[in-house]
């Protein structure tokens, strides 16, 4: 496969046709290669195709497959696909994040102003990355936490992580390497402390709810200002799709929500 996998892929897929079986150790991996063997398998086939690999850094990372990208097709998928769809990410709700979206962007725009006049040079992507985080955190979690860098560096190496690849799914006499390497001891220690990241996160909210604010600053918010958190803790409580979430769902809605978006 080499450095660039999509082009041997692509190469194969101009010798081969496309579609491919391909075998990576004991897991076989169907290679789509045109957008209508993609259609056919994401629109017409798509109930067949709908579960994801059990992935062990995955696993560990998103709390053993009850976040909604990872869970198998089936009524808690559907339930937190219509959490996200329905009360998390509406027309009205996003909307309605308008204005922190334009300042959290006015703040960026300042802080580029104040970097260019200076003679040293602007790492943009720095300022991009720092901005999509600030507005992540207070989107979904309410507020900037430590002005944002323990939870970006945090999700830097969760993303960096799901996309390791561990030879032991593939070949699992080869488990020991991850070991070895140390990698399942990085993807246990970050796992626990997104969890304990966000343990607190829901903890705060909790906490603010019980003494009656439901704002970071102690102001009353508007229900269509409440952050995710706020959202979910709201369901839990009231069980308002008629489906119980427990802490951990919370937590991996959460985490997925603030990673992808």
């Amino acid at each position: 496969m080499g450095s660039h996998p999509h082009r041997s892929l692509y190469s194969l897929a101009q010798q081969h046709g496309p579609l491919m079986l391909l075998h990576f150790g004991r897991v076989p991996v169907l290679v789509v290669s045109s957008a209508g063997a993609a259609r056919e398998i994401m629109k017409t086939h798509d109930l067949t195709f709908a579960n994801r690999p059990r992935v062990s850094n995955a696993e560990k990372l998103l709390y053993d497959g009850k976040d909604i990208s990872l869970a198998p097709y089936g009524e808690y998928w559907r339930q937190m696909k219509s959490i996200c769809v329905l009360h998390l990410l509406n027309t009205k709700r996003v909307q309605s994040y308008g204005a922190v979206r334009q300042e959290e962007t006015a703040l960026a725009i300042e802080k580029i102003e104040k970097l260019c006049s200076s003679a040293l040079p602007v790492n943009l992507s720095e300022v991009f990355a720092t901005i999509t985080n600030d507005i992540v955190c207070r989107v979904a979690l309410g507020r900037k936490y430590n002005e944002g860098t323990k939870f970006q560096k945090l999700l830097s190496e969760f993303g960096e992580l799901l996309g390791v690849i561990n030879i032991g799914d593939y070949i699992p006499w080869l488990a020991w390497i991850s070991h070895v390497n140390g990698l399942n001891a990085r993807t246990d220690r970050v796992a626990k402390e997104l969890d304990s990241f966000f343990d607190g996160v829901v903890d705060e909210h909790i906490d603010r709810y019980e003494k009656g604010c439901h704002d970071i600053v102690g102001i009353k918010a508007e229900e269509d200002q409440n952050d995710f958190v706020d959202v979910l803790l709201e369901i839990q409580r009231e069980n308002t799709v008629g489906f119980p979430i427990d802490r951990v769902s919370v937590k991996a809605i959460i985490l997925v929500r603030a990673s992808f978006d």
